[in-house]
């Protein structure tokens, strides 16, 4: 393929090698099902830690928690476990573990509620500490439904596994049972892996002259100029008029989210007079620098956050004006953002269902759809990764969710995605928020971290970066923005800079990880004596110079785009 006139783009299969992942080599298994399956599937990692994880002996490793009754089952084939005679929540099957602070636990299970309608069943650790959840799911009964989840124990100790659910009239079955400990560097190793998987290629040069004969020992100049993974911070009308600002905003992203002035109670304060200047004038920034812009939010569905004439409504009136608010944000801007956050925080609130039936929300997005079809559109909530403890949002919930909207009539061929807000306000359990990555990616939508921050009550600098390494790696994460946009009253609880936009130790973990990760960086190689040489690069858009004794012109500037395709390359000077 000719690109520019003068060298050749030459796609083929590329043996790629990576080192340095064999360290106490255990891999991570990111497979999720989210599916309500006739059989359970086997337990990963042959069950870990866990005794008699199959229950092919008995009662094995097992005994009751609180005043359950356990009864050693088996259906066509299949031996399970199942806790019966329940009075309390937490009247289960247990099984007794020995926890260390010093590793990463994953677990998984897979549950069945004995009938009746969907039960939420948790999976609960007693340590010494206090108890921790692990994860949840919606069981159904007839079919087993697999609970993804992990934990990680402030101090090492005896500790007890076992399954919680407010449904007492419920039987508990379960089957494959996994508790799987990695240490610290075996998940680092998972991470490197996963990002050499998924957002580097090895790329394989060859110098030639005009003629095609290779340049030895030929000097191969790199420049990123544009990373293809986005990672942004979310932008206040502030950038506006500060030189400052937009030097130290536009020297490191290419994706925001406007924090509050695309929403409705800043575009339409007084009903009929909507005004859309301020977020016009923040587009137009965006755009001529480049930087894409998530439409955030048509709706929000706290109640705290309507307009007193929105709340005066009657439901009439409302659906009228909901209605007359969507289409004009969304065809105000159509084209020119790459998502939208249709409704905001419906897992936890619930004015415009109260307001309008329970379907208001499934309704919205039909209206999105028609409005504009063409941009993903977003469910946006909090606490799903980051609160184990949060039933509300947690990934089962998450999903049932997501599932009401693409059912409603007429919502089948919408583009959804999963937005996930990550304000972290507790020590992050990372190996919960890994596997519930996993969980929600079995959904097979774009999965976007919109709104990360860290409380200023914890170590914002160190949590940052712990959560920033786990997130970037992972393999669904399609993009992350962090919540730490700068305004006129500061930020919402993380800066990354101070008032003159000087880095923060925040702001310097986020430039350490975009220097680490590649983002506009620069090298040089020296090609073999055949003209090659080999590189693993960060996914995006670069520019290549060759320089030689020989080349007639080492000015001229080749364009490569690295994506996830193994290739290789041949420049001609």
């Amino acid at each position: 393929m000719k690109m520019n006139g003068f060298y050749n783009l030459l796609l083929v299969l590329c043996t790629t090698i990576f080192s340095g992942f064999e360290v106490e080599a255990l891999p991570y298994d990111y497979s999720a099902s989210i599916e309500c399956l006739a059989n359970p599937q086997k337990p990963k990692y042959g069950g870990g830690i866990i005794i008699n994880p199959e229950l092919n002996d008995g009662l094995k490793g097992w005994t009751s928690f609180g005043k359950a009754k356990l009864q050693h089952t088996e259906s066509q084939g299949n031996k399970f476990l199942v806790a019966h005679s329940r009075i309390q929540p937490h009247d289960s099957m247990s099984q007794k573990v020995y926890l260390r602070s010093d590793k990463l636990y994953t677990f998984s299970a897979w549950i069945q509620a004995s009938s009746g309608s969907r039960v939420l069943i948790a999976a609960i650790f007693k340590t010494a500490s206090g108890f921790v959840s692990a994860g949840e799911i919606i069981a159904e009964s007839n079919c087993w439904s697999m609970l993804k989840g992990g934990l990680t124990v402030k101090a090492s100790g005896d500790a007890e596994l076992y399954f919680e659910s407010k449904n007492t009239s419920v039987e508990i079955w379960v089957d494959s049972i996994s508790l799987q400990p990695f240490t610290k560097k075996q998940w680092k190793s998972h991470q490197d892996q996963s990002i050499a998987n998924n957002r580097k290629t090895k790329v394989r040069i060859q110098a030639v002259d005009a003629q095609g004969n290779p340049l030895p020992n030929a000097t191969i100049s790199i420049q990123q100029k544009a990373p293809s993974f986005p990672f942004g911070c979310c932008m206040t009308n502030l950038i506006l008029n500060n030189p400052a600002h937009q030097k130290w905003f536009t020297s490191r992203f290419r994706v925001t989210t406007f924090a509050n002035e695309m929403k409705w109670y800043s575009t339409e304060n007084v009903q009929g007079r909507e005004d859309y200047s301020v977020p016009d004038a923040m587009l137009q920034f965006a755009q001529q620098n480049n930087i894409a812009v998530r439409g955030h939010n048509v709706f929000w569905d706290d109640s705290q956050y309507q307009l007193g004439w929105v709340k005066s409504l009657n439901e009439q009136q409302l659906e009228s004006a909901t209605n007359k608010r969507l289409n004009s944000v969304m065809q105000r801007y159509k084209g020119k953002v790459i998502a939208w956050d249709v409704v905001n925080e419906n897992l936890h609130w619930n004015f415009f269902e109260s307001r309008m039936g329970a379907n208001a929300s499934a309704i919205f997005y039909n209206w999105a759809i028609k409005a504009d079809g063409a941009t993903p559109l977003f469910l946006n909530d909090f606490n799903t990764i980051e609160d184990s403890r949060d039933e509300a949002a947690s990934p089962a919930k998450y999903l049932q969710k997501l599932r009401d909207i693409q059912s409603f009539p007429g919502n089948e061929g919408g583009r959804y995605g999963i937005g996930l807000e990550s304000h972290f306000n507790i020590t992050p359990n990372i190996p919960y928020i890994r596997a519930s990555l996993d969980t929600l990616g079995a959904a097979n939508v774009p999965i976007w971290i919109t709104e990360l921050d860290v409380a200023d009550h914890l170590d914002q600098p160190s949590i940052l970066e712990q959560l920033l390494r786990e997130l970037h790696s992972h393999p669904q994460i399609q993009g992350i923005i962090m919540w730490a946009g700068r305004g006129p009253q500061g930020c919402y609880r993380m800066c990354l800079t101070d008032e003159n936009f000087n880095n923060l130790p925040t702001g310097d973990v986020v430039d350490k990880l975009l220097k680490e990760w590649g983002y506009w960086s620069s090298a040089s190689f020296t090609a073999d004596s055949n003209g090659y040489f080999e590189a693993s690069l960060p996914h995006g858009d670069y520019d290549l110079k060759i320089s030689h004794s020989s080349a007639i012109d080492s000015s001229l500037v080749h364009k490569l785009n690295v994506a996830s395709t193994t290739r290789s390359l041949q420049l001609s000077s």
